[in-house]
């Protein structure tokens, strides 16, 4: 069984060698699709009984992981020396400092990678992170998913 649970959050970045305007600071409303797969539990009484997981659980989680470092930050590569030396000048600042350039391809996988332990096995039900689908814009996003 396949559930999944969307969450956003707001967040800036730029992807430095772009010849478009994605060049410059910008920022966009994510939306995460997280997606688990497991066995629906079938334990007499118990409280997840029928689901695969709760998706408030599933919420919890990934704003402890990721959400709540990512939301309302300046996504930035490691290499962008020019943006990381500003972002690191502003006091107080809520940065997160990427190895990859955050294109909505790069973030999705990252994301995956972040989210990937935290759902192993909750419930004791083979549970496990299939995919995650980061969305750009409304139209435009990334699918991260797990290998065959």
């Amino acid at each position: 069984m396949l559930i999944t649970r969307r969450l956003e959050f707001d967040a800036g970045h730029r992807i430095p060698n772009h010849t478009s305007q994605c060049r410059h600071l910008h920022g966009h409303r994510y939306a995460i699709e997280i997606t688990l797969a497991g066995e629906i539990i079938r334990t007499e009484g118990a409280t997840e009984q029928g689901m695969v997981m709760d998706f408030s659980d599933v919420k919890t989680i990934a704003h402890a992981v990721l959400i709540d470092h990512w939301d309302h930050a300046f996504l930035v590569y490691q290499g962008d020396q020019a943006v990381t030396r500003f972002l690191v000048s502003l006091p107080d600042h809520k940065t997160v400092v990427l190895p990859v350039v955050p294109t909505a391809e790069n973030l999705a996988t990252e994301a995956f990678r972040i989210l990937d332990a935290a759902y192993v096995d909750t419930y004791g039900n083979q549970l496990r992170l299939q995919r995650v689908r980061l969305y750009e814009t409304p139209n435009n996003w990334a699918d991260a998913v797990r290998p065959l």
